[in-house]
């Protein structure tokens, strides 16, 4: 059967995204067939796209979705024909009306949460849960930075460490983001384009700084992230949305007060089903109880997103965007 998708045959900038028919396949054995309902934009879709994080060309984008089943594979049975489901991680491709992929990575979607919700919330709820809850477990009362704060991840993050009692501080680019930001749950924001972050934290925090900071800007803020740590501190990378971070020695580490680093990914943190099972368990039930609210902000026609990543690239946009398949 053939459906509607986009597809690029080379690295670029949104213009290599083309919108395309495609022949979708039955399921083979360890695969379902979902017909998705929305799907979820992403800063990793950009650098799929530009290919800093290269895969085989001509190739699909996307990692987040939500739908309904309507077949499944030999030995497929914790999902079933007419469930509704969502997922995040790879493999790419869900920027598509159809798809077959691997049946592993879907969980069913409780009544109360909405397709668009889903789609919004997966990968970008999913990565919150494992950096507040795995990472770097917090402790009511600590006090944190967030880069990007309200972005999709950071808003959901902003949220989370207030019905945590964790004091976030979180970095933006304008007023009005800010106040957004305070409006979900931050206790300060710091503009980044009229304040000194470091200079902000250290005074936040009474000149000791934060045992964490979750960054996923890369590059513009990696080195001041870490001037922000107290000592023995962790630097939460996790995502390069400024660019990727130069190489560097170990000895600045070292020389901030033996501070750690790591490099995180999702699909690490959810590689076995009863870890992504009570990842998701954990995030549907703050979305359930209302601690946590998923902002969906703009929409875009499924044919039209490379306006979607237009937006999301020159950084208007808030909360979460949604294509509509």
């Amino acid at each position: 059967m053939r459906a509607k998708a986009i597809r690029i045959a080379a690295n670029g900038g949104p213009e290599v995204m083309e919108y395309v028919d495609v022949e979708v396949g039955q399921p083979g054995p360890g695969e379902a067939l979902v017909r998705q309902h929305a799907v979820g934009l992403n800063f990793i879709d950009v650098y799929f796209r530009t290919g800093l994080y290269p895969q085989p060309l001509p190739a699909g984008l996307g990692q987040e979705g939500a739908g309904v089943v309507e077949a499944v594979g030999e030995g497929v049975t914790h999902v079933q024909p007419g469930d509704r489901v969502a997922y995040a991680g790879g493999p790419n491709g869900a920027y598509a009306e159809l798809r077959t992929m691997p049946a592993h990575v879907l969980v069913k979607l409780p009544d109360a949460v909405s397709f668009e919700t889903a789609a919004a919330m997966m990968l970008q709820g999913l990565t919150v849960q494992y950096l507040f809850r795995s990472t770097y477990p917090l402790m009511t009362g600590q006090t944190i930075l967030f880069h990007a704060a309200a972005g999709g991840v950071g808003l959901i993050a902003c949220q989370w460490a207030r019905a945590l009692g964790v004091n976030l501080i979180g970095t933006v680019g304008s007023k009005e983001k800010g106040e957004l930001a305070l409006a979900h749950g931050a206790a300060h924001v710091i503009n980044y384009n009229e304040e000194d972050i470091v200079a902000r934290v250290r005074e936040i925090t009474n000149g000791t700084g934060v045992p964490v900071v979750y960054d996923s800007v890369g590059k513009d803020t990696f080195f001041r992230s870490l001037d922000c740590l107290k000592p023995r501190g962790l630097m939460v990378s996790f995502g390069n949305s400024s660019g990727a971070v130069e190489p560097f020695s170990p000895g600045e580490l070292a020389k901030r007060g033996s501070l750690y680093l790591t490099r995180p990914t999702l699909g690490a943190y959810m590689a076995t089903r009863p870890e992504l099972e009570a990842m998701a368990a954990d995030l549907f039930g703050m979305v359930e109880s209302g601690k946590v609210k998923i902002e969906v902000n703009q929409t875009f026609p499924l044919s039209r997103a490379a306006d979607a990543h237009r937006a999301l690239e020159s950084r208007r946009t808030t909360g979460s965007t949604v294509l509509l398949p």
